[in-house]
């Protein structure tokens, strides 16, 4: 077993989605290390070389999208923010108000498009698989931004707002109805005044498989809630093998997807970190491209002088 599935299965099995782990002494160490280079053409002749390309992806990267985040000062919807709403026990209490939340985060994405660096990570992928080299998007998102651009190699550790899971039958379905039911129109309003819709359990989404009928549920990941073990299994895959990564617009603060580029680097592999500002990781990686990444990212994935397109 790998260095990072002995460690990657020891917090999961410790931690759930969207909790922060405390800074430890080694991380402290880590801080002390030299910095990491912004120098563009060294990477750029790193990424030349590379054969299995992984790309963690985060908040920032949808963000320049307009992709709400709802999380620091401001992030919220209504009175609540997303760690009072996306939760399990949230559900349970009141599935109407959830449903609300959710069917406004589906409405809104509906209106957004990819950006630059989702779209250079997309054309990344194509051209590179014609040399017979990988790339995998390894994405803490749920709004399929990275899908709608083109990525077809896509792991979403956190689910995505597109697709439902029955409470009853467990059944996970692709979803993109506008609205998602009928009671649902119109709802979902953010204003902090706007009247709960108070929908009966009935009226919200059911489960269309024949004769069940359960009350449908967003198939993400809801703090407190372990992240899917297959899909787990398949990022540990793609992490061994790669040859170069990139942590692109993530804070690297949320665990356990905040380990994943950190095992990379221990064991050797050029991590290039791209992002608005540092972040407790950042000194553990080879390389650091502050900015947008929607302007950082194209050049740091377009073709290289070297490579040969048939």
């Amino acid at each position: 077993m790998s260095l990072f599935q002995l460690t990657a299965r020891r917090l999961v099995s410790q931690a759930y989605c969207g909790l922060k782990a405390a800074a430890s002494k080694k991380q402290k160490v880590c801080s002390e290390m030299a910095r990491p280079s912004s120098n563009m053409a060294d990477f750029r002749e790193v990424f030349a070389k590379a054969k299995h390309i992984a790309i963690i992806t985060g908040a920032g990267v949808s963000a320049e999208s307009g992709v709400p985040t709802f999380r620091g000062a401001g992030g919220f919807w209504r009175k609540w923010q997303a760690q009072e709403l996306a939760t399990p026990e949230a559900f349970a209490r009141n599935p109407s108000r959830v449903w609300e939340f959710y069917h406004y985060r589906r409405e809104v994405m509906l209106s957004k498009h990819p950006n630059p660096a989702h779209i250079a990570i997309a054309e990344c992928e194509r051209r590179l698989s014609k040399q017979g080299r990988s790339v995998v998007v390894i994405t803490q998102n749920i709004d399929e931004l990275h899908r709608k651009a083109g990525t077809k190699h896509l792991l979403e550790i956190h689910g995505s707002l597109f697709k439902t899971r029955c409470t009853n039958c467990g059944n996970v379905a692709a979803n993109y109805k506008s609205p998602i039911c009928p009671a649902l129109a119109g709802k979902g309003a953010p204003d902090p005044e706007t009247e709960e819709a108070v929908i009966p359990v009935e009226d919200l989404p059911q489960c269309e498989e024949d004769g069940c009928n359960g009350l449908l549920r967003p198939h993400v990941v809801w703090f407190g809630e372990t992240l899917d073990p297959d899909v787990l299994t398949e990022v540990e895959k793609e992490l061994d093998i790669c040859d170069l990564c990139l942590v692109v617009g993530t804070s690297s603060v949320v665990y356990p997807a905040a380990m994943f580029a950190p095992q990379v680097s221990a064991r050797g592999v050029p991590v290039a970190e791209f992002n608005m500002e540092a972040t407790p990781a950042t000194n553990r990686f080879r390389f650091h491209f502050p900015g947008p990444c929607g302007t950082t990212l194209p050049p740091a994935l377009a073709r290289h002088q070297t490579e040969i397109i048939s």
